[in-house]
């Protein structure tokens, strides 16, 4: 295999590469952003490095004849080339730069390895690996309009949460490429969350991958039947059978959905290396990738501490995001809210445990309020602390949940939720702006008529109350 690609990418190659280079100055150019002289063969280095510093301090290509007489070469630049023959070096230059300099980053990554200093050799490699013409220029705004926004539509998102006054919210729903966090406090239901979302992408017919970075695989997998066959955990083993006639029944209809533990402290290139390995052995394409949860994860690079959270969650988050966009999949992670969030009725960035790095690179964030009772009677919120796609920032969404199911489905559809919302969202703002009825100028008559509309107010108001179920107030 060695002598192969040193075949390929010989003495002769070389000099076509740098002959072409000089019969094109656009081509050149385009070259020069990834051009290393020292990855030439060496009876070509004093030629490659001549004329890059030629072109960077004259601003125009050498001659032939410049760059035979001063290096002792025998470049000749051909003739009657076509830009098909460009595309092509441009194409292999790419490729030759990137293959010897991963040689060469491997071979000097030797001695580091033997060290045990895994650091420097990770750094080496991918710097090796990402090497790349840049091609793509990206979007021509005013061209095509339409297909511009048909192309977000159909590759880049809008698909849809399952719970329609989220989507709302999001105009539309979570879009792949991106990274997207739920954030709640310890118990507040962040697993609970991912897998209701892994389910309904799943019945929708999306492949998913759940990675579990805290409950085994079982677990998890248990809580799932529960909100595939809508029978209660505790009763899960009394009805077994029907439980997996259930799942079979659904899995028949449904996408792939794949529990995947993996120990604390693993990182990006771990879970890209696991979801290239599920794709191969399977045969199919990662949709969504959930990941329970982010704050377990270490970065990439390994002489980042664990203990500065600050920068930590930073290069986690990144590169959480940057697999997101180079697997095109629905990302969904989850996220610790610190202990004085406990307590509060408002979230905001200073409730993130780690800080701002994780709010900076996240395209979604939303906090998750809860607590027993919430729960006992049925009852989820979520916050939207950030969002890059719409403005429903600081703006709050009921949903409905499910005790003996574990399912949380959406509230807002529901007419009669509406209209309860509506009456006392009516009610509690009368109490906010302190609505008073104004007295009479007669103080006896006012002392009178105040106390029995205050009266009347009060009994309305505990009527009220008491239709509504004291408890939800």
């Amino acid at each position: 295999m060695v002598a192969k690609q040193n075949k390929e990418y010989g003495y002769d190659v070389q000099k076509v590469y740098l002959e072409m280079m000089l019969s094109d100055a656009q081509s050149f150019v385009r070259c020069q952003t990834i051009f290393d002289h020292t990855l030439f063969d060496r009876k070509l280095q004093d030629a490659a490095e001549f004329i890059n510093k030629y072109v960077t301090e004259h601003n125009t290509l050498p001659t032939e004849e410049m760059v035979n007489a001063t290096c002792k070469t025998q470049l000749k630049v051909p003739e009657g080339l076509r830009e098909e023959h460009y595309d092509w070096l441009l194409n292999e230059f790419e490729t030759f730069t990137r293959h010897k300099g991963l040689e060469r980053a491997i071979l000097e990554s030797a001695n580091l390895l033997e060290e045990g200093n895994y650091g420097p050799v990770e750094d080496k490699i991918k710097s090796a690996v990402q090497v790349g013409l840049q091609k793509d220029l990206g979007i021509d705004y005013f061209r095509d309009p339409k297909g511009r926004l048909m192309g977000l539509k159909d590759s880049n998102g809008q698909v849809s949460t399952g719970w329609a006054s989220l989507d709302r919210k999001l105009f539309g729903g979570f879009n792949r490429g991106e990274l997207n966090i739920f954030a709640g406090g310890s118990g507040s239901g962040k697993s609970l969350f991912l897998a209701n979302l892994g389910v309904n992408w799943a019945l929708a017919g999306l492949n998913v991958i759940y990675l579990t970075f805290e409950l085994s695989e079982n677990l998890v997998s248990m809580r799932v039947d529960s909100m595939t066959t809508d029978i209660p955990s505790r009763d899960i083993f009394k009805n077994i059978d029907d439980v997996e006639m259930k799942v079979k029944m659904i899995g028949k209809k449904s996408g792939a959905f794949q529990v995947k533990y993996m120990p604390t402290g693993k990182n990006a290139n771990d879970i890209r290396s696991f979801l290239k390995e599920y794709e191969i052995k399977t045969g199919k394409k990662v949709d969504v990738l959930l990941v329970d949860y982010l704050d377990l994860m270490s970065p990439i690079a390994s002489r980042i501490s664990a203990e500065n959270l600050f920068v930590k969650d930073k290069y986690v988050s990144e590169e959480l995001r940057n697999l997101a966009m180079e697997l095109n999949t629905l990302f969904v992670t989850a996220s610790q809210l610190n202990r004085s969030s406990v307590e509060e009725i408002e979230f905001d960035h200073s409730h993130i445990s780690g800080g701002i790095s994780k709010i900076n690179t996240a395209d979604n964030l939303i906090g998750i309020f809860t607590s027993r009772a919430m729960r006992e009677r049925g009852r989820y919120q979520i916050q939207l602390m950030k969002t890059r796609s719409s403005s429903g920032v600081g703006q709050k969404i009921d949903l409905e949940f499910d005790v003996d199911s574990l399912r949380i489905r959406d509230l807002g559809e529901d007419e009669d939720y509406q209209e309860f919302n509506k009456r006392k969202s009516t009610v509690f703002d009368q109490i906010k702006r302190g609505n008073t009825t104004p007295t009479s100028e007669d103080p006896s008559e006012g002392d009178t008529v105040g106390k029995i509309k205050a009266q009347t107010d009060s009994t309305k108001l505990r009527s009220f109350i008491n239709n509504l179920g004291g408890d939800d107030v």
